[in-house]
């Protein structure tokens, strides 16, 4: 309740300062947004200032511009933000937050800057656009937020700065990309933009790793790329389009495409009239499993797209550790004499593009994770046919994107663990006592799935001889 009259109430001062939404603010215009005293977790203000106002010819829903405060961490962030409907499409917080307290505000200075400020007119975040005659901030019909000079000349826009979101409408040149921040987890996503291909990564302290890519025929290079009405569009030097993501839906235009902050899969989104719901028209992964963090660290995705733990035993209290638990985050300083590599029978990882070895054999590739201490995982293929001079070894930071596969893959995914965690009763194989607990789930599934179809059969047998009785 506390919560609902709070925000009642920052409307209602909006409406005194600003009146009603316009798609135009101009220089020498200042907002202020209250922040609450006591912190509450969960806590979202959000005063919208400007829309999208010509009806005639925006498609709904339409674009609006909203000063923001949001609860993280112990701590309120201030910022500016763009919505198409309930969608936020564009963020001025979202690399580097504002953190503020009591109050924020808004300003278009007369020298035509755009600050967000806190107590004590203390900046946090800019356009650094001063002298450059700026006269107004606009929102245009693609959701692109402008600065404009009396010549309408754009200074400084919105779409020059991409979150995690891309417009219809929007161009990324080559070396730009979209980033995403899933929670709880040091890593993020990226969609990069790059001179052969489109590719989606997981990174992760320095190091990347690719799941997905689109690369256009022939070797062609990419100088940018553009979202059209029905998908994403790639262009050359010339300005020829060459390639093209197609959206399967076709009826209703692309509003945006999305990198998911959850999954970090990449989305390309209409809106639906029937449903009012922005629905998706193509996404880069269809597969559970072939998402980068579908389980935890240290999680196996399993044929039944759930999530099944590495479990380890240990020599000296036997006690089953589930994932990540009793595995070190860190290996350096313990010396290669305190860990030992678990080979996992027929599971492979979806993550590309880690540091590679050629023509090196299985044993050579886990001593060449043993000896490295930023080393988690190695990824070992036994090449074509053989061959031992095709060989490759693949060193990874992280234990991420782990699935099951089907039986002679010729690959073999080896996890580094602390050593004495992989001894057994009757010292049994690791591969065999793997394999078990990755299939243990979908074994009790297909034996929940036959049991109900076992008890549904009955239950109908028994109906129709009870029908058949009374009709009798």
């Amino acid at each position: 309740m506390k919560l609902y009259l709070y925000t009642i109430l920052i409307l209602i001062l909006v409406m005194i300062n600003h009146g009603s939404c316009d798609s135009t603010i101009r220089v020498g215009h200042r907002v202020s947004l209250a922040i609450p005293l006591e912190y509450n977790d969960g806590f979202i203000g959000r005063a919208f200032l400007m829309d999208y106002g010509d009806d005639t010819k925006q498609i709904e829903p339409s674009f609006r511009v909203a000063l923001s405060t949001e609860a993280n961490k112990g701590k309120y962030s201030c910022s500016l933000e763009v919505f198409l409907g309930d969608v936020k499409v564009w963020n001025s917080g979202h690399y580097s937050k504002f953190y503020t307290s009591d109050v924020c505000f808004l300003e278009l200075t007369e020298d035509g800057d755009l600050q967000l400020k806190g107590p004590k007119n203390w900046i946090g975040w800019r356009t650094g656009t001063s002298g450059q005659g700026v006269e107004r901030l606009q929102i245009l019909r693609t959701g692109n937020l402008v600065l404009l000079d009396v010549l309408n000349q754009i200074k400084w826009q919105s779409f020059n700065f991409p979150t995690d979101v891309m417009l219809w409408g929007q161009r990324l040149d080559v070396s730009t990309w979209l980033t995403s921040f899933p929670r709880n987890t040091t890593s993020f996503y990226t969609f990069e933009i790059l001179y052969n291909k489109v590719a989606l990564y997981l990174n992760s302290g320095r190091l990347k790793y690719s799941y997905w890519e689109f690369k256009p025929s022939k070797n062609r290079n990419i100088t940018f790329v553009e979202l059209g009405s029905k998908g994403l569009e790639l262009f050359d030097d010339k300005h020829k389009k060459m390639a093209q993501i197609i959206a399967s839906w076709k009826v209703q235009p692309v509003r945006f495409l999305a990198l998911g902050n959850r999954t970090g899969n990449l989305g390309i989104y209409f809106y639906s009239p029937t449903t009012r719901k922005f629905e998706a028209s193509f996404q880069a992964l269809n597969t559970t499993c072939d998402l980068p963090l579908a389980c935890k660290p240290y999680g196996i995705c399993t044929f039944s797209n759930s999530c099944s733990c590495i479990r380890l035993l240990t020599k000296k209290n036997h006690e089953v550790s589930d994932c990540n638990q009793g595995v070190p985050s860190r290996f350096c300083g313990g010396g290669t004499t305190q860990v030992e590599m678990l080979e996992l029978n027929d599971v492979v990882t979806v993550l590309k593009d880690a540091p590679k070895r050629i023509n090196v054999t299985k044993t050579t590739c886990a001593n060449l994770c043993l000896n490295d201490c930023k080393c988690v995982a190695a990824l070992h293929s036994y090449g074509d046919y053989g061959d031992p001079s095709s060989e490759q070894c693949s060193l990874f930071w992280l234990v991420a994107g782990i699935k099951q596969v089907e039986k002679g893959s010729g690959l073999s995914y080896m996890v580094k663990v602390p050593k004495g965690t992989s001894y057994h009763h009757n010292n049994p194989s690791v591969k065999k006592w793997v394999l078990i607990v990755v299939g243990v789930v979908d074994g009790l599934i297909i034996i929940l799935v036959l049991g109900g179809l076992v008890y549904y059969l009955v239950h109908k047998r028994r109906n129709n001889l009870q029908g058949t009785n009374n009709d009798t």
